[in-house]
Order: C-alpha cells, then sequence, then structure tokens
C-alpha cells in the first residue's frame, strides 16, 4: 500500500520552515526520495488547510459490510426465535469478515 503521510517529526519540519523563511522558494520538485516537498503548514484555528480525501479500499468496505450483515443477522436471529443455527451461521460469517479483513491489511487503510 502507498505510504499516506511522510516524517512528521519535528526536526523535519523546523528544516523546511528554515529554508522557508530564509528566502527560499519552494518549487514542489521531486524530494530526493521521490516524495514531493511541501512546506509546514500552520494548524491555527480559521486557517483554511486542504488535506486529500481518502475514503479507504473497495475491499476494507466490502469486508466491512459483510461483518455488519452478520452481526444484524445474528441479532435478528436471537430476537425471532432464537433461530440458533441462523445465529451460528452468522457467526461464522463475521469470523471470516475478521479473517477477510485482517488479510487484506484493514488497518492500513487511515491516514
Amino acid at each position: 500500500m502507498a505510504k499516506h503521510v511522510g516524517s512528521a517529526t519535528a526536526s523535519s519540519a523546523s528544516g523546511s520552515v528554515a529554508g522557508l523563511r530564509s528566502g527560499a522558494v519552494s518549487t514542489g520538485a521531486a524530494a530526493a526520495g521521490g516524495e514531493q516537498v511541501v512546506p509546514f503548514v500552520s494548524q491555527v484555528p480559521g486557517t483554511p488547510v486542504s488535506f486529500p480525501s481518502f475514503h479507504g479500499r473497495t475491499i476494507s468496505w466490502v469486508a466491512v459490510s459483510l461483518i455488519m450483515a452478520a452481526f444484524l443477522v445474528g441479532g435478528l436471529a436471537l430476537v425471532f426465535g432464537p433461530l440458533w443455527w441462523l445465529f451460528w451461521a452468522s457467526l461464522g460469517l463475521a469470523v471470516v469478515g475478521l479473517l477477510m479483513s485482517a488479510g487484506i491489511g484493514i488497518f492500513d487503510d487511515w491516514y
């Protein structure tokens, strides 16, 4: 999976701020590692800041939908029965969804 966030240490941020304060102009050229150079952005309330939109991969949404559907069916099986065969089938489906989400690396889908 692609690297969404680069190094965010204070030393890396202070180096880019010092370069901007000294009059150097950031051209947006690629850095040595192939990443784009981005100046330090202040997080002052009221300052408009644009962050990239990332809503996860489609396979991650499929895994989450599978787990949610399994919990819904399992809950309904307990309410309208209890239909134990349907409850255990939905529990198995939830386990399949959990294994699928662990296998695809669903926790890597964050900013």
